[in-house]
């Protein structure tokens, strides 16, 4: 039986709206093919830059207040061998975050981000910490090897948490990161169920499984497909297979296409929360900029599914939103140019021959 979902999001779901305007798409390609440079010679950049006016309404668009939050939490999971390392590991590197010391820390503070940390259901207790938002639901999800990870309303409270979190913070940009041990069993069991992805494709070594880690891994998988085989429904699908994380993040994606933000999406597991927003909402992908390829084998088969071809193919495997915030540099570039190159006209250079 498929759950249906509360008026709110549903509320929420009817806002996010495809962005297609053909004129104003064709106004922002012609100021791109009068800047003195040869036509298209921009490549990539041209179409991110026409992306954001439309999803903007503005043939001059603009780029404020960038927002990375980094969403935390456990995986019931984590007690079958899914992962290289223990569940603690996840609350040890929200303390990290929190101190300054991760990699996204780093970058954040290098490309101006404002960086917020969310508490969406760690396995451990912070008491009133500075510097991480707790909205914590649990702590940790249960195990989906034995029955549903969370309750059907807790899927629905997650992705109505995520929204209410990205509704209250201020810009016109969003990067999103994750933190939890785990959390790529989650996103591969989604990616299978949502996608018919095969688990073998679905299932990468995340945090750095050996051959027999692997194999492991792919056997609870199986097992988590199996117990749960009626599922199909976006919402029951999250209920089944979690994260806090990952439903939180996709309530957020889908309140930020709703208002207009850029969203630019990091690696696997923020990849498989979009593919939930989108099975919810397929126009939230009209706001989506694509940082980076990972080394996760899931990662990968979720690209294509979805059909994109991100910006950057680096090798990384971290998470955290490192990608995005890699990539942001290159998304601002699309517009400073658009806004700051002069054209053939203003700076009297010749155009090409007719």
């Amino acid at each position: 039986m498929t759950t249906s979902l509360p008026a709110d999001l549903q509320a929420l779901i009817d806002r996010v709206q495809p962005r297609a305007d053909a004129a104003l798409a064709q106004r922002l390609q012609h100021r791109l093919d009068r800047l003195t440079k040869p036509t298209g010679a921009l490549g990539r950049l041209e179409a991110l830059a026409v992306q954001i006016g439309l999803l903007q309404g503005s043939s001059h668009p603009q780029l404020h207040s960038p927002q990375l939050m980094v969403f935390a939490a456990d995986h019931g999971l984590a007690h079958q061998g899914v992962s290289a390392y223990p569940q603690e590991v996840t609350w040890q590197m929200v303390a990290n975050m929190r101190a300054g010391g991760a990699a996204i820390n780093v970058l954040a503070r290098q490309h101006g981000l404002a960086l917020t940390l969310v508490d969406a259901g760690v396995a451990h207790d912070f008491g009133a910490a500075d510097g991480l938002v707790s909205v914590k639901l649990g702590w940790g999800t249960a195990d989906a090897s034995s029955g549903p990870a969370m309750a059907t309303d807790t899927a629905a409270e997650a992705l109505r948490r995520g929204a209410q979190l990205l509704a209250a913070r201020p810009g016109n940009a969003v990067l999103f990161g994750e933190m939890g041990i785990a959390n790529t069993a989650s996103a591969s069991l989604l990616l299978a169920r949502l996608a018919g992805v095969p688990l073998d494709q679905a299932t990468g070594r995340g945090t750095g499984l050996d051959d027999a880690g692997l194999m492991q891994k792919q056997a609870v998988l199986a097992r988590c497909l199996a117990r749960a085989s009626q599922a199909t429904a976006p919402l029951d699908v999250l209920a089944e297979f979690g994260g806090f994380e990952i439903g939180m993040v996709a309530g957020a994606m889908m309140q930020a296409a709703a208002e207009r933000r850029l969203i630019l999406i990091d690696g696997f597991i923020v990849g498989a929360a979009l593919l939930l927003a989108a099975r919810l909402a397929p126009a939230v992908l009209d706001a989506c900029v694509f940082a980076h390829r990972g080394a996760e084998a899931g990662h990968g088969a979720l690209l294509a599914v979805l059909g994109v071809d991100p910006l950057l193919a680096l090798g990384l495997r971290l998470g955290e939103g490192s990608g995005a915030a890699l990539a942001w540099p290159l998304v601002q570039s699309s517009l400073q140019l658009l806004a700051g190159m002069a054209s053939f006209d203003s700076a009297g250079v010749s155009d090409r021959a007719a």
